[in-house]
């Protein structure tokens, strides 16, 4: 994607890159769009670079990604959409959902509380906490969800046949 200068539409949360510290960045400011991959847009706001999720693309002049969830009833947390939520979530450097690529290990739902334990490509990345924060941000729209916990857990190790065959074949690691 070329660099391109835009001005937000309106007031965006976006978390810096690569710790993941929310900020906001006020309507009407200039920012330099870098990258839109997998649902999310990079951008760079007074020397920093900044994500701001697709479900905000509004802000940058785009169209909203939409999540959406079939109503349920009760205050019962449905697992299969928390699953849809982490499909929607994607590697920061690599444009694969996390759930294909296997780096989410299991979900546990508690009432309405889930617990996911997950793991990163490689133990050292530094996008690790943005990732998790994606992962928080966009769990926490299912219906009745209250809070999103996140464990990094790096054993057993990640590796390539945790993958998906179509994940494999969209990166070049189907051999």
């Amino acid at each position: 994607m070329e660099r391109r200068v835009v001005v937000t539409t309106r007031e965006v949360n976006a978390r810096l890159v690569p710790v993941g510290t929310p900020i906001v960045i006020p309507s009407d400011t200039f920012v330099t769009l870098t990258q839109a991959l997998g649902g999310t847009y990079t951008v760079v706001h007074q020397g920093n670079m900044a994500r701001i999720d697709g479900t905000d693309a509004d802000a940058l002049g785009f169209e909203a990604e939409k999540l959406d969830f079939s109503a349920v009833e009760g205050d019962e947390v449905v697992e299969d959409q928390v699953w849809y939520a982490l499909s929607t979530v994607f590697d920061p450097e690599i444009p694969v959902s996390i759930v294909a690529l296997g780096l989410v290990y299991s979900v546990d739902i508690a009432g309405q509380e889930v617990n996911i334990k997950m793991t990163l490509t490689a133990p050292g990345c530094g996008m690790g906490p943005v990732l998790v924060d994606d992962v928080k941000y966009r769990v926490a729209m299912v219906p009745n969800v209250a809070s999103v916990n996140v464990e990094l857990v790096f054993d057993p190790p990640w590796h390539r046949d945790m993958m998906t065959e179509e994940a494999q074949l969209e990166t070049g690691m189907f051999f």
